[in-house]
């Protein structure tokens, strides 16, 4: 892992037109030597389902501000899974309501920030995420 830079996917899914703390997210990713893809606005789960497998990430962050996100988390994890990319880690952001929390983290999110959460917590939490993944994988 050290020899090569943390890929991350920043996507904005469904129909959620506001991507300024996706933005932010992205640039501080970067900041912290990440590589970042960002696929803008209005993707569908397997649009980013896609991109993720094409450009290999280690991660990916959703910014979810609709109150959809019951809906395509799941299906975004779903099309991963058929992808063979489990090890994939998937980082949420945005209103997300508290009794929801625990229902995404059973299904596999790592992290789950809302507005506010600074941005050296999620790049502590993705670091940590993928090293730990990249660890169990070899």
């Amino acid at each position: 892992m050290a020899d090569r830079k943390i890929r991350v996917l920043v996507a904005k899914p469904g129909l959620d037109g506001h991507d300024r703390g996706a933005k932010v997210v992205a640039r501080a990713l970067r900041d912290a030597g990440m590589e970042v893809i960002y696929t803008g606005l209005r993707q569908t789960p397997e649009m980013i389902a896609e991109s993720a497998l094409q450009e290999d990430v280690d991660a990916i962050g959703l910014s979810v501000l609709s109150g959809a996100h019951m809906a395509l988390v799941p299906r975004i994890l779903e099309l991963l899974r058929s992808n063979g990319q489990e090890d994939v880690s998937i980082f949420l952001g945005g209103i997300i309501p508290d009794e929801d929390i625990p229902k995404l983290q059973a299904m596999g999110v790592r992290g789950i920030y809302g507005p506010g959460t600074l941005t050296e917590q999620i790049v502590k939490d993705i670091r940590l995420a993928v090293t730990r993944a990249y660890a169990d994988s070899n």
